[in-house]
């Protein structure tokens, strides 16, 4: 119900899938809106999204966020994304969110909640938290892909990170400048 409320209010951006799970939450791989587009046109349509958790594994059960993975690239809009979505955070989240800016893993402590902030410079979120988890295919061997992200929250709760715990604040302090390399034909 939650997703679909995020789908309604165009929330959602990018989608792969939105598919029911097994034991009856509702799985979302794709993109979550953190700051939207302003209004386009008098029939309210938007420009495209400001800002987007990338690559964005969310799990919802009984109307709460259980798993939330994706990438920032910056870590200032986390403290947007909390602001938008804080209230519908589960009391047991299990969050890994990947980080363009930061140098060093941190535990970030904020609403009530542990964040286990990762540098990644690229990667897709996905296959980055299963690299960090150490599951393998044979993992998911047989599953649905709603019933993949179970998966990986039933393994993230005993995942212990690595990484000095912080504040949204002193957190924001540790940021580094990144260097982005020209890539494609030259």
């Amino acid at each position: 119900m939650l997703l679909k409320n995020y789908e309604e209010q165009s929330l959602l951006f990018n989608t792969n899938f939105t598919e029911t799970t097994s034991n009856g939450g509702v799985a979302y791989r794709g993109e979550l809106v953190i700051q939207e587009g302003e209004v386009a046109d008098a029939q309210g349509r938007r420009k495209p999204p400001i800002s987007l958790l990338l690559g964005a594994v969310v799990l919802e059960e009984s109307d709460k966020i259980k798993l939330l993975v994706g990438l920032l690239t910056d870590l200032a809009q986390l403290e947007l994304l909390l602001e938008k979505y804080g209230a519908d955070l589960a009391d047991d989240l299990c969050s890994m969110i990947f980080v363009r800016n930061i140098g060093n893993p941190i535990v970030l402590e904020a609403l009530g909640k542990k964040f286990f902030l990762i540098p990644l410079d690229e990667g897709i979120p996905w296959n980055e938290a299963i690299d960090e988890l150490a599951l393998e295919k044979g993992d998911f061997k047989g599953q649905s892909a709603g019933d993949k992200l179970v998966t990986l929250y039933t393994e993230m709760k005993g995942y212990r990170a690595k990484g000095e715990t912080l504040n949204l604040e002193a957190a924001l302090g540790q940021t580094i400048e990144v260097k982005r390399t020209a890539r494609g034909p030259v």
